[in-house]
């Protein structure tokens, strides 16, 4: 007879208790629900980020239709192309010709070449062992002119590293060339959204006379290719935490990781080793006054809560990656946080995760992936606040804070930021079903 040992087996319910929850997965694995929540963004809205590049995909039409459907909706089919792979192709043992021929094909055919392509080979040429080396060597010596960053749309990988989103925040930054140092400059890699003009972090080099790079706001391949001038390098976002330390390394720069919070100490100590760097790379040591900054947050705290008061609180994942971080700042300053939505536990937050485990046990933890959230009940007696798009899908609800990857917060201003978010959805009803069924927060959507 076969004897369960170590952990206690998953829960295969839809929702537990965090005093019950396993770390890092609280819930059992295995088919999937996915909800009409599309305001994550995925790998074509991140590699439209490339100005005046062209993405092309190499892949069968089943696969092909998401990514053909997410260009068109952000209007960006103009920067768009494909190669349909169809089964004489694998059959034939030629996908390497296919994929070189057609990308070629596509090129040829264009009145502008782009600066850059992001080709994206597929789970395709994985299973067949495809010399991936051999197309685009190929590639480069028929077009000399354009960069090729070497991109994959592989889900049958990502159970067992990178990620394609983690491996094209890498890819993408492959065309930045080394350039010489600025030391009134610093760049920031590896998000999706440019920093709130009053972040921290933003504040901070405004203060010291150094001027930020980042890459959402470039416009042009040469505003691209100056993100290699800044004398430090910073990731905010942690899905671009691995590729972009890599490139890092790769143009000599000093790398710092400083992931969104919503701890005191943890970002005082973030700012600390920002300015630490600073002086040692930019001559830039003048910071916030951290006992301002925490004396603002909570009068911001204390204002949203006066406001807000008893009303159930459910928080998502999909709203900022520290959701238990979240729900542990709102807790400790008297809201009332239910549940939070979310189907895996970050490395990072291992510590709040047992912290809340021991202080708030009845913390309710819900799925937003297992099948049955199909047919869960989705409307509540009174008012609900909902921070992030899937807690208003699963809610049911109209008042919601519409932001997802934490867009642009980051510090101390990122906690005032969420309590005015907070007390904004509080007070104005939204239209869930017209916002979040839309592709890519912050996109431009012909829907």
């Amino acid at each position: 007879m076969l004897k369960r040992v170590g952990n206690r087996e998953l829960s295969g319910k839809t929702e537990i208790f965090i005093k019950e929850a396993s770390f890092p997965v609280p819930f059992q694995p295995g088919l999937e629900f996915n909800s009409p929540v599309h305001g994550n963004w995925n790998i074509v809205h991140t590699g439209m980020l490339v100005p005046e590049a062209r993405q092309i995909y190499v892949c069968a039409d089943n696969c092909m239709r998401g990514v053909v459907l997410t260009a068109a909706e952000m209007n960006a089919a103009d920067r768009f192309s494909f190669v349909i792979v169809e089964e004489k192709d694998l059959l034939g043992g030629n996908l390497e010709d296919v994929t070189i021929e057609g990308v070629t094909d596509i090129l040829n055919r264009l009145d502008e070449k782009p600066k850059a392509v992001l080709l994206f080979t597929v789970c395709l040429h994985h299973f067949l062992g495809s010399d991936l080396d051999r197309i685009y060597g190929e590639l480069e010596e028929r077009f000399p002119e354009i960069f090729f960053m070497r991109c994959f749309m592989d889900p049958v990988m990502q159970k067992t590293g990178p990620t394609p989103d983690q491996k094209l925040r890498r890819a993408m930054y492959d065309a930045v060339p080394e350039r010489k140092a600025d030391p009134e400059c610093v760049t920031v890699l590896g998000s999706d959204f440019v920093l709130d003009e009053s972040a921290d972090i933003c504040r901070i080099l405004k203060k010291n006379g150094i001027r930020l790079r980042e890459a959402p706001a470039c416009k042009t391949w040469e505003d691209y290719q100056s993100l290699g001038e800044g004398s430090l390098i910073l990731n905010c976002y942690p899905a671009g935490k691995f590729g972009v330390q890599q490139q890092a390394e790769r143009l000599g720069r000093p790398f710092l990781y400083l992931p969104g919070s919503f701890d005191y100490e943890e970002i005082e100590t973030q700012e600390k080793h920002l300015l630490e760097l600073m002086d040692q790379h930019s001559c830039g040591k003048n910071g916030l006054d951290i006992k301002t900054e925490i004396r603002k947050c909570e009068e911001a705290l204390s204002h949203a809560h006066q406001i807000i008061g008893d009303t159930p609180i459910a928080v998502d994942y999909l709203f900022h990656p520290r959701p238990l971080g979240l729900a542990k700042l709102l807790l400790t300053h008297g809201f009332q946080v239910q549940s939070v939505f979310l189907d895996s536990i970050s490395p990072e937050e291992k510590e709040v995760f047992f912290w809340l485990k021991e202080n708030y046990p009845e913390l309710m933890l819900i799925s937003t992936v297992r099948p049955e959230m199909r047919v869960r009940p989705r409307q509540h007696s009174g008012k609900i606040l909902a921070i992030g798009q899937k807690a208003a899908w699963f809610t049911g609800n109209r008042n919601f804070v519409n932001m997802v990857q934490g867009g642009g917060l980051w510090g101390f201003d990122g906690i005032r930021r969420t309590a005015q978010l907070m007390l904004e959805a509080f007070n104005e009803e939204k239209a869930p079903e017209d916002l979040i069924v839309r592709k890519g927060w912050g996109c431009e959507s012909c829907i």
